[in-house]
């Protein structure tokens, strides 16, 4: 199956260059490019592509509300990628509040950003590695004393694993190579250990396995 992507940058030699790597992969296709926020939700809706790749900082509309706006369409199957040269905290976390699939710096390398674009049309969520460790410190707070350890000790030899590599922003398929399960398996035991820990998504598991000290070279 081609994953067709839509490409919305208000720099043309940003998107002539994507569009150049695009070319390059086999099962990946430009199906447009806009230099708006506005023309992004248009062209969204007509063309449907599995992926958008968005600028936050865009003319007309920049692409948090051009992410809200094309989420929210009727019947809407794209997941939407969110670029920026700015790892802002509330860029971060409004991305994903909004349902973004995932938040990268440009600066992110070539093969990286097709491998971003391949894990947003599987479903899955990506974190530039990056940002990670800032979002954790940034939301560490919003994490209630309750769910701390000894909650931990609630979580299976398995769900650990898991949480130790969600900390790491792995995808859900990252987590089925390193475990050798399924990706249903996958899900399963990240929802249960959202459940167990009282955590409500990604982004507060990656807080409170950095706030714990789970992650090397990071303690409370």
């Amino acid at each position: 199956m081609t994953i067709r992507v839509l490409l919305a940058d208000d720099h043309a030699m940003f998107r002539s260059g994507l569009r150049a790597v695009l070319d390059t992969q086999a099962d990946l296709c430009c199906a447009a490019e806009v230099a708006d926020g506005a023309a992004a939700v248009v062209e969204a809706a007509r063309v449907r592509p599995e992926v958008a790749v968005l600028d936050v900082r865009m003319p007309r509309l920049d692409g948090l509300a051009a992410t809200e706006a094309i989420l929210a369409t009727p019947g809407n199957v794209t997941r939407v990628l969110l670029l920026t040269t700015y790892d802002s905290d509330e860029y971060v976390h409004r991305a994903l509040q909004l349902g973004a699939s995932g938040f990268l710096l440009k600066s992110l390398p070539p093969e990286e950003m097709i491998g971003a674009i391949r894990v947003a049309a599987r479903g899955d969520t990506i974190i530039d590695p990056a940002v990670t460790r800032r979002l954790a410190e940034r939301f560490a707070d919003s994490i209630a004393p309750s769910v701390r350890p000894p909650e931990l000790d609630r979580l299976t030899f398995r769900e650990r694993e898991v949480l130790l590599l969600l900390a790491k922003a792995r995808s859900n398929a990252e987590i089925a190579a390193a475990l050798r399960v399924g990706e249903e398996t996958v899900k399963t035991h990240v929802s249960r250990v959202l459940a167990k820990l009282g955590l409500r998504d990604r982004v507060q598991v990656v807080a409170y396995a950095h706030v714990n000290g789970l992650v090397s070279g990071c303690g409370p």
